[in-house]
């Protein structure tokens, strides 16, 4: 445990223990988040607080004797320390910020209780919250019986049956899934959850979820998996590392592209699919001044063959080998189809 984040513990120990005499050691460790035996570490440190120029007798006195007979905590002589600490303005900026965001997404049948705290944050803070009304929250949470449904088989251990669009193959599928967390993650609200149709773990966009419907079957807990950290965004975590890493020269008209879907550092310059450097180009910049060079990881091929559809002549595949084949395969067919029907003029009769 790291001192900076004991110091800001025992700052906010201490006001606490003055407004909770008698208080069980047990519950006070619940309410820090720590074990008991970390609290008494802390309690044991505070003895040797107090104020700068006082000498040994003056310090911060805790009954440490109640803290292992009984199983309470004692504190004197701090009445100093009585007032809590406030929020600087960044730390008011951001935990408002944060509820607004939450909002969104979380259970409407806590909304009110989120309501209620961010009208006290802003009361107890308002010269440090006042930034945080030029700035605005947009958040992508789906519709509100869906998330209720969600929240319900989160809360009570419950399997989910889903009704979801997917957007990269432009169809809607059925599938019974374990709920395991929701989060958000760049503007958009997300299902964390095991799917048992593609036997693995998913992440489901919840504006996506066209209907939920808790089913009385138990979800399983999977205890073995790890859930990737929704502020480290899309490019973290179990599984990443089993994406294709595309790198792709986009044309003036295709810039768009690298503005709406998260893009890789330019310094990675490591294929995790093949273990092995991407020296084909990719360490180098485009002759045309006008082409832009960005490398994408790629979890669905489907994505990745209906972006090149759509970018067309806007696009060039430059790593990995094969990787726009599938691509080009599909417009090969989609033109002998017209070619079939009749609706290509002779000129284009050759293309393709």
């Amino acid at each position: 445990m790291s001192a900076s984040s004991q110091l800001a513990r025992l700052l906010a120990l201490v006001p606490y223990l003055l407004n909770h005499t008698e208080a069980n050691v047990a519950d006070v460790a619940h309410d820090f988040g720590v074990t008991t035996t970390q609290l008494r570490k802390d309690l044991e440190l505070l003895t040797w607080c107090g104020l700068p120029g006082q000498q040994y007798g003056t310090y911060i006195e805790i009954d440490m004797d109640a803290v292992d007979g009984q199983g309470v905590v004692r504190l004197d002589n701090a009445d100093y320390l009585s007032r809590p600490l406030r929020f600087t303005a960044d730390e008011a900026v951001a935990l408002v910020l944060a509820l607004r965001s939450l909002v969104e997404v979380a259970d409407p049948e806590q909304r009110s209780t989120i309501d209620t705290t961010i009208a006290k944050l802003e009361r107890a803070a308002a010269a440090e919250v006042a930034a945080a009304d030029r700035a605005q929250v947009r958040i992508s949470g789906g519709d509100e019986e869906v998330r209720r449904a969600v929240h319900r088989a989160l809360r009570n251990g419950r399997r989910l049956h889903l009704t979801y669009d997917v957007a990269a193959r432009a169809e809607t599928t059925e599938r019974q899934v374990d709920p395991l967390r929701a989060s958000v993650r760049d503007g958009y609200a997300y299902l964390d959850a095991w799917c048992h149709r593609a036997v693995g773990l998913r992440s489901f966009r919840m504006d996506r979820i066209v209907a939920a419907e808790v089913l009385d079957t138990a979800a399983d807990t999977h205890p073995d998996l790890t859930l990737p950290d929704p502020a480290q965004g899309w490019f973290s975590g179990p599984g990443a590392g089993a994406d294709l890493v595309v790198t792709l020269d986009l044309a003036p008209a295709a810039h768009w592209v690298v503005e709406y879907y998260p893009t890789l550092a330019a310094g990675d310059q490591h294929d995790e699919r093949t273990g092995q450097a991407d020296d084909r180009g990719a360490t180098e910049s485009p002759a045309d001044e006008r082409i832009r060079r960005a490398r994408f990881r790629v979890g669905d091929p489907a994505w990745l063959r209906g972006l090149l559809l759509r970018l067309g002549p806007d696009v060039r595949v430059v790593a990995p080998a094969g990787a726009g084949d599938a691509a080009a395969t599909e417009a090969r067919e989609a033109v002998e189809q017209y070619r079939a029907l009749g609706l290509l003029d002779p000129v284009d009769q050759g293309s393709g």
